[in-house]
């Protein structure tokens, strides 16, 4: 299987994990599917972004417990759009816009996060985001929610414009485990002012 072919697979893997998060109506089970099956693909696929001398060893990636208490419905509220543009290496710059603003994370965690939609052919929702633990608990460049173009895709906001916010399936961007990725990383209005312990975490020293 060529390189094109494999990332095609990996990308369906995930879009098939993520439907299956969102078709299961316990979240607690959801979230070990979730845990189990992106270890066995960080450990096993060629297109995992763990570098390949190192995969036997890996034992996937490492989470916080899970909290159903970070499983959050927030209100989107709709915001004038801006355009930022992300360099990302060889893959050229990244253009998105805000579209929405959470209402109701404030009380929790310290602070609302912003919506982006990926401008370029079809599009899609990007959630990143910092807290308190990043750079200390979790990676510094911050972790992703949502990123509906690689498959990411917790589901959609209701006709009311509510939507559910699962922080336990948080995760570190590629460029967390290798140099060979640029990611675009949380803007400086998408850093809440408190932790977020839930979803992947660094390894603890033992």
């Amino acid at each position: 299987m060529n390189e094109t072919l494999q990332l095609w697979e990996w990308r369906e893997k995930i879009a098939n994990l993520y439907y299956e998060v969102r078709s299961n109506p316990n979240a607690a089970a959801a979230w070990r599917l979730w845990c189990d099956t992106r270890s066995t693909m960080f450990r096993d696929h060629p297109q995992s972004p763990i570098e390949s001398a190192d995969r036997k060893t890996f034992e996937g990636p490492t989470t916080f417990p899970f909290d159903p208490s970070l499983r959050l419905t927030v209100q989107l509220v709709p915001v004038t759009s801006e355009r930022i543009t992300v360099a990302t290496g060889d893959d050229g710059d990244l253009s998105m816009y805000t579209f929405a603003r959470t209402s109701g994370l404030g009380a929790r965690l310290g602070g609302e996060l912003t919506l982006y939609w990926i401008e370029g052919y079809g599009g899609g929702v990007f959630l990143p985001f910092a807290d308190a633990t990043s750079g200390t608990e979790t990676y510094g460049g911050g972790r992703y929610l949502l990123d509906t173009i690689k498959g990411a895709d917790l589901g959609v906001a209701g006709p009311d414009g509510t939507l559910v916010l699962d922080f336990n399936f948080c995760y570190f961007p590629s460029c967390a485990y290798s140099s060979r990725y640029v990611c675009p990383l949380a803007p400086s209005g998408n850093r809440l002012k408190g932790a977020v312990r839930a979803g992947e975490r660094l390894p603890i020293s033992t």
